[in-house]
């Protein structure tokens, strides 16, 4: 994995070694990769409100039942510690240092910031409140112009993870547009890459800022994804018709 020693002091190199580890242990067999998992993080520690640590926990590790077990308890601290060293950093406006495999399992390879940034628009997507919505939906806004800038502000700072994850790409092409390719292609790609770290941590920042301000409207009360599903099911919201 490529990183450097940054993270806060907070959590040591022996400490990300270990939950390593501990992520990869048959136990846990659908557990994120680390890679993966500060790409969740960044998202789910952002938004209208943060997810709540049950559920990036859950959703980290696998599952909630990875939980009872030893290992998994031992990783959900180490998670813990993680997760308040990287919001510590992205609160402060510190562009963390990605955590990133190698592309193709070649040490001497370029890094692979594909599943970093899937994990990432994962987390946006398992938001309670839909980012973009959230801002049509706040009370309280005098002019539309402002949510249209916000609303532009938020797509200029993702799309480093949508150009990266092949998704820019394949909305051009399926309006008919064209996708730079060859040395134009590999310029944007290695800018997006660069951009990644600061994009990320200024939507953190634009999100904490509007946190506690503003209040939603809504005429029914928000379903929670830890709440029973309203269909009867007896399942949790998530895993029912809360599902994707």
């Amino acid at each position: 994995m490529t990183s450097e020693k940054s993270l806060q002091a907070q959590l040591a190199d022996h400490q990300l070694d270990r939950l390593e580890t501990l992520l990869d242990d048959p136990e846990m067999p659908d557990a994120m990769r680390l890679d993966e998992i500060q790409g969740y993080l960044c998202a789910a520690l952002s938004g209208p409100q943060p997810m709540p640590e049950e559920d990036w926990l859950a959703d980290t590790l696998g599952n909630e039942e990875a939980l009872a077990s030893e290992t998994g308890r031992e990783a959900a601290g180490l998670l813990r510690t993680f997760a308040s060293a990287l919001e510590a950093e992205l609160a402060a406006g510190e562009p963390p240092v990605l955590l990133l495999y190698p592309r193709d399992d070649d040490e001497n390879g370029p890094s692979d910031y594909v599943p970093w940034c899937q994990a990432y628009l994962a987390g946006v997507d398992a938001a309670e409140d839909d980012w973009f919505e959230f801002l049509g939906e706040v009370e309280g806004e005098a002019e539309s112009e402002e949510i249209h800038e916000e609303i532009g502000f938020l797509d200029e700072r993702l799309f480093p993870l949508m150009v990266l994850t092949g998704e820019a790409e394949a909305a051009a092409l399926e309006h008919g547009e064209e996708w730079p390719q060859g040395e134009e292609r590999a310029q944007i790609e290695n800018e997006c890459e660069e951009e990644l770290a600061q994009a990320v941590t200024d939507i953190y920042r634009f999100w904490l800022a509007r946190r506690g301000i503003q209040t939603i409207h809504r005429e029914q009360p928000k379903i929670g994804r830890n709440d029973p599903c309203p269909c009867g099911s007896g399942k949790k919201f998530k895993k029912c018709c809360g599902v994707d």
